[in-house]
C-alpha cells in the first residue's frame, strides 16, 4: 500500500519546528512576526512572498547567523534541541552538517579564486578524509548533481561556467556533508525555464534518494506548486496564509496570495512600423579559446552565428534561449562592447566599421541594461552620483543635470530624496529603475536590456514592464529585450528571436510564435513558461 505524506508525518515527530518565530531590527521593527512551522522528513516546505517579506532573513534564523543587531525570539527546535540557544561552537556541528544552504546567486556566493574542486574539497577536508579520496568524492558529487566531464569541471573556476553549472556546483556543495534539511533560497532565479524544471528535478530526484527535507525559498507560487507538500505564505514579515499545495492553489484565502497567483502581465502594444533604427546582417561572435606559439589564436567558440534582425523606432523585439544561448553576447556586440563580425546598422551607420572615438558621440543614443544592478552600480557612488556620471561626459552645467536627474528619477516612478542613497540601500526593484534611469537621463533611443527582471518578484517585474510600456508609448524608445520569461517578452515585445545554441531559430511576430511556433525548441520553452 502506498502511504501519502500525510500519513508518513502521522508516524513520526517533525525534523525541525519553528514556533513563534519573531526577529526585529535594531529600530525595533518587526521584520518577521509569529512564523511557525513544522517540516518532517522527505517534505518541501515552500516560504514564498514577494521581494522584503521575509523570506531569506526567516532561514537565516534557522541557521542562527543573521546579524548580532537583529533581535530574534521564538523557538527554531531540530529533533527538539533549540538551536537558538546553541553556542557557535555547538551550532557548527549543525551547519552543513545536519542544515545545508543553497544561495540565490551562485556567482556571489562561490569564491571566484578557487577551483570547484577546492570549494568541494574544502568541507570534506575538515572531515579527515584522506586527498586521494577527496578528488573520487567530489567526482561522485558532480555526477550525482548531473554535471557533464565532472574531471574537468573539478579544475574550472567560476566565471567558467554556464549558470546553470553554478547552480549544481552550489548544490554539490551543499550536499556534500549529507545534511538531513537543505535550505533552497530562490535556486532557480535567474535560470532558464528549461534549466528551471531541470534543476528542481533534480532537487527532487535528491531529495527522495538521499531522505532530505527541504525549504525552498521563491516568489514564484507557480512554480512551488510543482515541487512543494506545505506552502507559507509571508507577506511584510507576517503569515498571510500556509496549507498544502491545494489548499493554497485551489481556495487562496486572502486576495495577497489570489494576486500572487494570478499576475497577468498585459499585452505588448501594437506598434506601426516605421523608420528603420537597427538593422543586423550576418552577425556573428567569436571568442578565442585556444592559443598557440606566440599567443597565435588556435580556436574559437562561436556564441552567436550569421544573426539578422531589422528593428523600426519605438519597437521592441525579445530574443529568448537558454542559457548558453549566445543572447548576452549578441547585446554586448551590438553594444559594440565586444567585436563581432558582419554589420550592425544603427541609424543607417555600420557600428562595425567606426572607430572608438567615432563611436563616442553615438554612444548616447544606445544604452544597455544589465541584468544584476547591484554588480552594475558602483557601491561608492550615491543614486545621484550614478545618474549624474553619463550627463557629466557631455559638459552639461550642475544645474541642468539637476534638473534632468528630478525629471528621469520621476519617470521611473522613484521619489527625489532617493538620490542621496548608496545602491546597498535600495532594494532590488528600486535599484532596476536606477539602472534604467542611469540609461534614460541621456534620452537614448535604443535600450538593450539583459534580462532587467529575472531576480525580480511578479509584482515588482509587472511594475518594470508597465514603466517600459508607458516609456516606449510616450518617447517612441526601442528595445532589445532579453530575457528567459517567455510571459515578459509576451507583454512587451512585438518581435521575438529565438536563438538556441549561437544560432536564430527562429524570428517572428509575437502572437505568431505563441500561436504557431516553428521549432520543436521553441514549443519547449512555450511550455516550460506556461507551469
Amino acid at each position: 500500500m502506498h502511504l501519502t505524506q500525510d500519513d508518513k508525518q502521522l508516524d513520526q515527530s517533525p525534523l525541525l519546528r519553528v514556533q513563534q518565530l519573531s526577529i526585529c531590527n535594531e529600530s525595533g521593527y518587526h521584520l518577521v512576526e509569529s512564523l511557525s512551522l513544522d517540516l518532517y522528513p522527505e517534505q518541501t516546505v515552500a516560504i514564498v512572498g514577494e521581494s522584503g517579506s521575509g523570506k531569506t532573513i526567516s532561514a537565516l534564523a534557522v541557521l542562527n547567523v543573521l546579524p548580532e543587531h537583529f533581535t530574534v525570539q521564538g523557538k527554531v527546535e531540530l529533533n527538539g534541541e533549540n538551536l537558538l540557544a546553541l553556542s557557535q561552537s555547538q551550532l557548527q556541528q549543525i551547519r552543513g552538517k545536519r542544515i545545508g544552504m543553497i544561495f540565490q546567486e551562485p556567482m556571489t556566493a562561490l569564491n571566484p579564486l578557487h577551483t570547484v574542486e577546492l570549494m568541494l574539497g574544502e568541507s570534506l577536508m575538515r572531515l579527515g578524509i584522506a586527498k586521494t579520496e577527496i578528488r573520487k568524492r567530489c567526482v561522485g558529487l558532480l555526477q550525482d548533481v548531473l554535471i557533464d566531464d565532472p574531471r574537468r569541471i573539478l579544475q574550472c573556476y567560476p566565471h567558467e561556467l554556464s549558470g546553470g553549472q553554478r547552480q549544481r556546483v552550489m548544490l554539490a556543495m551543499a550536499l556534500a556533508l549529507e545534511p538531513e534539511i537543505l535550505i533552497a533560497d530562490e535556486p532557480t532565479t535567474a535560470l532558464d525555464v528549461v534549466l528551471q524544471a531541470q534543476i528542481l528535478t533534480l532537487l527532487k530526484g535528491l531529495q527522495r534518494q538521499r531522505k532530505m527535507a527541504i525549504i525552498l525559498i521563491s516568489h514564484d507560487l507557480n512554480l512551488v506548486k510543482h515541487y512543494a507538500d506545505q506552502v507559507v505564505v509571508l507577506n511584510q514579515g507576517r503569515v498571510e496564509e500556509q496549507g498544502t499545495i491545494p489548499e493554497i492553489f485551489t481556495h487562496p484565502q486572502t486576495s495577497y496570495t489570489q494576486n500572487l497567483l494570478h499576475h497577468d502581465f498585459g499585452q505588448a502594444l501594437a506598434i506601426q512600423p516605421t523608420q528603420k533604427l537597427l538593422e543586423l546582417n550576418d552577425v556573428t561572435v567569436k571568442y578565442p579559446i585556444q592559443q598557440g606559439l606566440f599567443h597565435r589564436v588556435k580556436a574559437y567558440k562561436v556564441a552567436a552565428e550569421s544573426i539578422q534582425f531589422s528593428l523600426s523606432q519605438g519597437e521592441a523585439l525579445g530574443i529568448v534561449g537558454e542559457s548558453g544561448s549566445g543572447k548576452s553576447s549578441l547585446a554586448l556586440a551590438i553594444a559594440r562592447l565586444i567585436s563581432s563580425e558582419g554589420s550592425i546598422y544603427f541609424q543607417a551607420q555600420d557600428l562595425n566599421l567606426l572607430t572608438q572615438k567615432q563611436l563616442r558621440p553615438l554612444r548616447r543614443d544606445f544604452q544597455i541594461i544589465f541584468q544584476d544592478p547591484f554588480s552594475s552600480l558602483n557601491p561608492r557612488m550615491s543614486v545621484e552620483q550614478i545618474i549624474a556620471e553619463g550627463l557629466s561626459l557631455h559638459s552639461i552645467p550642475k544645474q541642468q543635470c539637476e534638473v534632468e536627474i528630478a525629471e528621469v528619477l520621476a519617470k521611473v516612478e522613484l521619489p527625489v530624496d532617493i538620490r542621496h542613497k548608496y545602491p546597498h540601500q535600495l532594494s532590488g526593484g528600486q535599484r532596476q529603475r536606477v539602472a534604467l534611469a542611469r540609461a534614460l537621463v541621456l534620452k537614448p533611443k535604443l535600450l538593450i536590456l539583459d534580462e532587467p527582471t529575472s531576480a525580480l518578484d511578479r509584482s515588482t517585474q509587472l511594475a518594470i514592464i508597465q514603466l517600459l510600456r508607458r516609456l516606449q508609448q510616450q518617447q517612441r524608445i526601442s528595445y532589445i529585450f532579453i530575457s528567459h520569461d517567455l510571459q515578459v517578452i509576451k507583454a512587451l515585445c512585438q518581435k521575438v528571436l529565438v536563438m538556441h545554441q549561437g544560432k536564430a531559430l527562429e524570428y517572428q511576430a509575437t502572437a505568431l510564435l505563441f500561436s504557431q511556433p516553428q521549432t520543436e525548441y521553441t514549443c519547449q520553452l512555450i511550455s516550460a513558461s506556461e507551469y
